[in-house]
């Protein structure tokens, strides 16, 4: 229990919060007490054995021709043949859950995986049109989200234990998982596969809330940014001279998708996928040097002085 209890956080599949999630912690219950009790039959039959095969010994009998032995063992192996079937039973209802909504509508989010963070993407059901973020997925409770997965490079894996399953991003080969949550809160995704130096600096933050509060957060993603008085900031024509051209940030002259869309970034609860807290500090230490903060990161060290990073992250820190 005390191992349970310290797993069940926001990155374990103990503490399932989704019914995709539910289905296989039942089966991973199932098999804990199938293998406990199985374990346990062994020692038990081992144990036999031994004071047995010492008491056959003191009265000089042979053990093997003795017809117990050939009963037990059909025993063993019916016992065995059983808990298997259970399994195999088990598993293969598991299999019928993960995909049980997959016949009904949902709403589509696309993800696609990059050394090392993750670009995001809603489907917009009136208009079709695809609504971009990054490194942070929102999901409506009691509600399915279909989730289609790819990447731009190496192989990932997409992992929100405590929601669903692990599914694998494969070159070339688009795939998708079903997601319905039921409990509400902050939960932690990862990059399940290895996929090169900073694999384990690829993570994603999670957040289950209710309809309302998930329909608002969409409405603001899909807006352009809200610049006001930001326009006049010193760092942003330092941001359109030096940034522009990786990054998007909508309502302005910024197109570049190599990077992150950063239209409301500092509305995220963290920066380059879980790597730092989404802080204006954290904001200038990475505009600096990303490198030292995230070795083999595909984005640069901007070469930006220190009060020229600071204009930009003040910037930054206002698109909310």
């Amino acid at each position: 229990m005390l191992v349970i209890g310290g797993c069940a956080h926001q990155q374990s599949p103990l503490a399932p919060a989704g019914d995709q999630a539910v289905a296989l912690h039942q089966l991973l219950i199932l098999m804990f007490i199938v293998s406990g009790l199985l374990y346990a039959s062994v020692l038990v039959g081992l144990c036999w054995s031994v004071l047995r095969g010492k008491a056959a010994a003191a009265r000089k009998i042979n053990v093997a021709q003795e017809p117990s032995i050939g009963k037990g063992l059909w025993g063993a192996a019916t016992v065995i043949t059983l808990a298997l079937t259970a399994l195999i039973l088990a598993s293969f209802l598991a299999d019928r859950a993960l995909f049980s909504t997959r016949a009904q509508p949902a709403m589509l989010v696309r993800i696609t995986a990059h050394q090392w963070w993750w670009r995001i993407e809603y489907q917009d059901a009136a208009t079709g049109k695809w609504i971009e973020t990054a490194n942070e997925l929102h999901l409506p409770v009691s509600r399915t989200t279909r989730v289609l997965v790819r990447t731009s490079d190496v192989i990932h894996s997409f992992w929100v234990p405590n929601v669903a399953g692990k599914i694998d991003m494969v070159p070339g080969r688009p795939n998708q998982l079903d997601l319905t949550p039921r409990r509400l809160g902050w939960y932690r995704g990862q990059c399940a596969e290895y996929c090169g130096a900073q694999h384990a600096h690829m993570a994603l933050d999670v957040r289950i809330e209710d309809a309302r509060s998930f329909d608002s957060w969409l409405a603001r993603q899909a807006a352009p940014a809200q610049l006001g008085s930001l326009q006049s900031l010193p760092g942003a024509p330092v941001f359109d001279a030096h940034c522009a051209s990786c990054h998007v940030i909508r309502g302005t002259s910024a197109k570049g998708k190599a990077g992150p869309d950063l239209t409301h970034i500092a509305g995220r609860r963290s920066i380059a996928a879980g790597t730092l807290p989404m802080t204006r500090g954290g904001l200038q230490g990475w505009i600096v040097q990303p490198q030292a903060l995230k070795p083999g990161t595909m984005m640069p060290a901007s070469g930006l002085s220190a009060s020229r990073a600071d204009a930009v992250a003040d910037y930054l820190a206002g698109l909310k």
